[in-house]
């Protein structure tokens, strides 16, 4: 009785080991999660990052419009920094969300790299970044014109990238 009582917990590390490694297989890693696409976009209020007075989401983000999640310090939101400056010189509407950042920090990131942005709002805390899904940044949703999520882009995004998304628009 008592060896079994010993071999318990390497019986029970194994049976996890096993159940872990099954999921693993079945597990794609490149799945994306896209929770919100098909559905309208969250009733939000954030501060503005100019001036700090609440705005609703669904006000500033009327689609069709792209709503980039970022923060100055994701090293990935500077290399799509660019693509974004290029955007709103093509006149493709973006609202910018800074991620769980400092007010400060986000303005001196869009000082130096550019601001695409019409609207900038502030997510200090990630409260709103749970309600949009976000499982990291850079992340960008596609709005449509009737405020229903049409899709999401994980990752920054490249000029490819921000072509395709902006097409599902239309």
């Amino acid at each position: 009785m008592s060896r079994w009582l010993a071999a318990l917990p390497l019986i029970a590390l194994v049976a996890l080991a096993l159940l872990f490694g099954l999921f693993a297989l079945k597990h794609d890693p490149h799945v994306q999660p896209q929770a919100l696409v098909g559905k309208p976009t969250p009733d939000l209020i954030l501060p503005s990052l100019d001036d700090g007075r609440p705005l609703r989401l669904r006000q500033v983000a009327k689609g069709p419009v792209l709503i980039n999640i970022f923060a100055s310090w994701c090293a990935p939101c500077e290399i799509e920094q660019p693509v974004l400056v290029a955007m709103k010189k093509q006149g493709i509407p973006l609202v910018g969300v800074a991620y769980k950042d400092a007010p400060d920090n986000t303005k001196a990131f869009l000082a130096r790299l550019g601001d695409p942005y019409r609207a900038r709002l502030v997510d200090r805390d990630g409260r709103a970044g749970i309600e949009l899904g976000v499982t990291g940044v850079p992340e960008t949703y596609l709005v449509g014109a009737d405020g229903m999520i049409l899709a999401k882009h994980t990752g920054p995004l490249t000029q490819q990238d921000a072509r395709d998304l902006w097409a599902r628009a239309f």
